[in-house]
């Protein structure tokens, strides 16, 4: 048994609770990656995996072994990069994952920027809404707009949004403007995204307005392009809002109860070695970026 070999299919098998995943990421057969870490297992004398018809969890000793089987295989790796030239230099396939929008006003040109200054890295620019998991889809890294749940994930914040509420010029002359999130009940509502609660701050305390929208898309564009129209009041995320703001199609209201701006960071999986490219990433983010929508 290849005890190194071994330990890299155990952690796969972890990463992924599965098999089957692990042997599909590895490009071994189903029966290889049991067999090793069946042997793995005699050879420890312990049950590193619970496995049931449904899932496959970790033991006990499983969990401990498994943040020791990182630390060896992290300082492995850095053994083996420390003697590769091509270590020192970003090189090979670097996948990033956005939100939609924000990836194709903000992290697109980034990525343009970072193919012209190193050429030996082929780049692919992912973008949905929904997040991905990182290590199943094989993503390097992502950008992601908002709070993060806990995770395994290494997160450095690049950013802040805010959220805004705005309206047309023309709408809020012909109805007036919303002093106070109360207000909001006598004016035209424009909702993009699922939720009809609005929150608001006032004094460290919160305030949730339930709107009763006149139009609703999933789209912050069509819901926008309604409120540029003289549709109602909306609320986005500022970067959304950016060019009708600044051509005057929109105005910012109630701007003093807006909650904390969201942070901004980009994650990718825990590692003690980060990889050249990903490090050139975030690095040409900081210093080219201006992500701070405050």
């Amino acid at each position: 048994m290849d005890r190194l070999e071994a330990m890299h299919v155990f952690v796969t098998v972890a990463d992924l609770r599965g098999f089957a995943p692990a042997a599909r990421k590895l490009r071994l057969s189903p029966s290889a990656v049991t067999r090793l870490i069946a042997a793995l297992e005699e050879h420890l004398g312990a049950r590193l995996l619970q496995r049931t018809t449904r899932q496959v969890t970790l033991t006990d000793v499983g969990t401990r072994y498994l943040e020791r089987a990182r630390r060896i295989l992290a300082d492995v790796e850095e053994a083996d990069g420390s003697a590769r030239e091509e270590r020192n230099r970003p090189s090979g396939r670097l996948v990033v994952s956005a939100p939609v929008g924000f990836g194709r006003l903000h992290v697109g040109p980034v990525m343009t920027a970072y193919l012209k200054r190193y050429p030996e890295v082929a780049c692919e620019l992912r973008l949905s809404d929904h997040l991905v998991n990182l290590v199943e889809d094989a993503v390097d890294a992502a950008v992601r707009i908002g709070h993060l749940a806990d995770s395994s994930l290494v997160a450095r914040q690049v950013g802040e949004m805010r959220r805004i509420v705005v309206a047309a010029p023309a709408y809020l002359k012909r109805h007036g403007e919303p002093r106070t999130p109360e207000a909001l009940r006598e004016h035209q509502t424009i909702q993009f995204g699922p939720s009809a609660s609005w929150h608001f701050m006032q004094d460290g305390r919160d305030i949730e307005m339930i709107v009763a929208p006149r139009f609703t898309s999933n789209s912050a564009d069509a819901a926008l392009q309604y409120a540029e129209a003289g549709g109602g009041v909306t609320r986005v995320l500022a970067y959304q809002a950016a060019e009708g703001l600044k051509r005057g199609r929109l105005k910012i209201v109630l701007a003093k109860y807006e909650q904390p701006a969201l942070p901004i960071h980009i994650v990718y999986p825990t590692s003690r070695l980060l990889s050249a490219k990903v490090r050139a990433f975030v690095d040409l983010v900081v210093e080219t970026a201006e992500w701070r929508f405050g």
